[in-house]
């Protein structure tokens, strides 16, 4: 019988948009107060940088030595991940995740050594600046100028058990800095005047709150589909539009982002195709309009299904979405009394979801049928109409009272002279409408 694979380790991270908001300091804070509980923790490697007060923090706890390494003939201090794995603690803290190790280690990257301690069953405590977040690397570059060359995979610290986000205001953090509690006094200077200015301070700040809200709306995610809940948590703005690919979707996709931005919502652009291939767009529209989605900061997805309101409804709860938008329908108003289009089934359907029916200049081309078109009175072509519904066993009593009312010779017109073979016009609207309503149909 084979022993059990031990559990894999849960990691903690503590995210900062910048250097001395305080993401050490947190991370001692929290193992203090587990080895407080009895919890076997111990320090793998921790930068204190010269602050007092985050040493201080440091005092009393288990400290394993550092591997001591040469390069180039300089001396420098590694994490010894051999010794942390021989002694086994409960939890082990490792500062700075995407540190990069000197050649000769075992592990390029300081999050390689983690992802070890996590394999062995060793729950990690971590610290990470959100500059060094992969996806985010070139966006702070061009804010601050700086390039970061140390920088860790999203994806590692998504699978993170818990993210911390470690908050302060520019402000704040600058006084921090001016009483030298983040770097020595030579620096100080320098450091406002550049990378910590207000403006960088904000937007780094800003970056580091998007992306821990992206977690936690992906966590909600899971929790919701885990659950099976599907009505709508108002939790978030996410505006929903749903196009053809026909000429109106490019219209529906611009005034969808200006409704997403007003609301400063997420936009989703929806292509729905039918499950029988059939009425499928060009691939080179659909191709266009995922071009235009992408220039609008929108994501493009698409579903497919017979009922198009249904699997609309559907995708809209299943990405929690609190507003729709659709186009107004092409049909024509004769169509519209037969069958509810896919505008009018979603509105009575969407719950509380918002809906916005947007006009576009495809809607005017719907047929449109016009008395003024036939040769005949409105009053006469209703009356055709009426006389044409009734079943064909009443057509011969009420012959003269349409004959009265018609009277033929007045109207003679009408009828095409023998040898005469040129088109005449004819009230058609008796027809349609005969055609709809007639018994057996």
């Amino acid at each position: 019988m084979q022993p059990d694979t031990p559990r894999r380790g849960e990691l903690r991270i503590y995210l900062g948009a910048a250097p001395g908001v305080g993401k050490t300091f947190a991370m001692l804070g929290e193992a203090r107060r587990r080895a407080d509980r009895g919890t076997d923790v111990v320090v793998g490697l921790v930068e204190t940088h010269g602050r007092e007060k985050t040493a201080q923090l440091v005092e009393g706890l288990e400290v394993v030595p550092r591997k001591h390494l040469s390069h180039r003939g300089l001396d420098f201090e590694e994490m010894d991940v051999d010794a942390v794995l021989a002694r086994r603690p409960e939890v082990a803290l490792v500062d700075e995740l995407a540190h990069t190790n000197v050649p000769g280690s075992r592990n390029d990257k300081r999050w390689q050594d983690i992802e070890e301690l996590l394999d062995a069953g060793i729950d990690v405590l971590s610290t990470v600046n959100v500059q060094h977040l992969e996806s985010l690397n070139d966006v702070v570059e061009r804010i601050t100028g700086v390039a970061q060359h140390e920088t860790v995979p999203d994806q590692f610290v998504r699978t993170a058990e818990q993210i911390e986000l470690v908050d302060i205001t520019p402000e704040a953090l600058r006084r921090r800095l001016a009483h030298g509690n983040v770097y020595p006094a030579r620096k100080i200077d320098a450091a406002l005047g550049n990378y910590f200015r207000v403006g960088n301070l904000t937007a780094l700040r800003e970056l580091a709150l998007l992306w821990v809200a992206d977690q936690v709306d992906v966590a909600l995610q899971r929790y919701r589909s885990e659950q099976k809940i599907t009505e709508t948590w108002e939790t978030r703005e996410r505006v929903v539009v749903a196009i053809t690919a026909g000429p109106e979707s490019e219209t529906l996709i611009r005034r969808a982002r200006r409704i997403a931005t007003r609301a400063g919502a997420e936009l989703l652009v929806l292509h729905i195709l039918r499950g029988d291939g059939l009425q499928g767009a060009p691939a080179d529209k659909v191709a266009k309009y995922r071009r235009l989605a992408d220039d609008m900061g929108a994501t493009f997805h698409t579903v497919v299904g017979d009922d198009v309101p249904t699997a609309l409804l559907d995708f809209a709860r299943g990405v929690n979405a609190t507003q729709l938008v659709l186009g107004t329908s092409r049909r024509s108003r004769v169509a519209r009394l037969f069958e509810e289009g896919i505008g009018a089934t979603v509105v009575q359907e969407s719950g509380p979801i918002d809906v916005h029916m947007v006009t576009h200049s495809e809607a005017k081309r719907a047929f449109k049928w016009k008395f003024g078109r036939s040769p005949l009175t409105p009053r006469r072509q209703l009356l055709g109409c009426a006389v044409d519904r009734d079943p064909v066993g009443r057509h011969r009593d009420r012959g003269a009272a349409a004959r009265h009312h018609l009277d033929l010779h007045r109207h003679r017109r009408l009828l095409p002279r023998h040898g005469d073979r040129r088109p005449r016009r004819v009230a058609s609207g008796p027809a349609v409408v005969a055609a709809a309503f007639r018994p057996g149909c």
